[in-house]
């Protein structure tokens, strides 16, 4: 599973990545808007946008690559690594091979 985490925290950028790992899901972090960051998210399966760290023109740009890609997205006021770890285990689609659950 793929994951694109819009918003957050720059220090907790490799903790994020980490928990992920834990998911068996490969985690893109964007916690700035970048000139190209529609065409660095290619096609996850969720985009997580933790909305209390991010402008509105990045949400606003996580929801149009959504839909294109056909995501899931899930908003969360709180980026901490506890609020990523509760997304995570709400949507872990493999949990028969998840080393969490």
């Amino acid at each position: 599973m793929s994951v694109v985490i819009v918003g957050g925290h720059d220090r907790m950028v490799c903790m994020y990545k980490k928990i992920c790992k834990k998911y068996n899901c490969k985690a893109k972090v964007f916690t700035h808007m970048a000139a190209d960051m529609d065409k660095k998210m290619g096609t996850p399966d969720l985009f997580i946008l933790f909305t209390n760290t991010v402008s509105h023109k990045m949400v606003k740009c996580a929801v149009c690559e959504a839909k294109r890609a056909n995501a899931d997205v899930v908003r969360c006021h709180t980026s901490s690594g506890a609020a990523l770890t509760e997304i995570l285990e709400e949507h872990c689609v493999d949990c028969a091979s998840c080393q969490v659950c």
